[in-house]
């Protein structure tokens, strides 16, 4: 199998428009502030799990070169997304599989993560990685299965057994990352004073 694409979705760091449910807790210049550093360590995470992968920035809330002179040119690429809910830029970003989608808001990601849901797209035609809060911090396919991005219910608690039910009626079996925590919510920056560092 090729080496899957490593494709994190990420918006420009501009306060009102990042991080949005973080607002009401810190205010929109914190919650920005909260979002780029997120964006940024997810980055190097993925550049140092990378291996022979290429790493894709799929960007909305800015041009090209704005997120270059952010987040740097040496060995990523950079990917518009087109405008839509979030299924529509799934699917826009699904060709050539194999590829592992990322968000940016998972403090706890970490090479050895990366690295594991590499080796398991080698062996299994999906791999996830389950968030607490019922969805997933990541999602890799080995093949093109739209199946499991349509009519999706985002951001809500079902949207993992949703994943698993699709997936169970066609007889795949995915490999499974270990849970990790999303940042969405004010009360979740507690877990990460190293975040909270930022708002200040």
């Amino acid at each position: 199998m090729a080496y899957p694409r490593l494709a994190v979705f990420t918006r420009f760091p501009e306060p009102e428009r990042a991080k949005t449910r973080l607002i009401p807790g810190i205010g929109a210049a914190a919650a920005a502030a909260v979002h780029r550093r997120l964006t940024e360590r997810t980055v190097a995470i993925l550049r140092a799990g990378a291996g022979d992968c290429a790493v894709e920035i799929h960007y909305t809330g800015a041009d090209a070169i704005a997120f270059r002179h952010w987040l740097g040119d040496d060995g990523l690429a950079y990917v518009p997304q087109p405008p839509g809910d979030l299924t529509v830029r799934l699917l826009a970003a699904l060709d050539p599989a194999p590829v592992i989608f990322f968000g940016a808001d998972t403090p706890d990601l970490s090479p050895a993560i990366v690295h594991g849901a590499v080796a398991a797209l080698a062996t299994h035609e999906v791999v996830l990685g389950p968030a607490e809060d019922g969805g997933y911090y990541l999602i890799g396919v080995a093949a093109s299965h739209r199946f499991l991005f349509a009519d999706m219910a985002w951001s809500t608690a079902t949207v993992l057994a949703e994943t698993l039910n699709r997936l169970a009626a066609r007889g795949i079996a995915p490999a499974m990352l270990p849970m990790l925590a999303d940042c969405d919510r004010p009360e979740d920056l507690a877990r990460w004073p190293w975040l909270m560092a930022t708002c200040v």
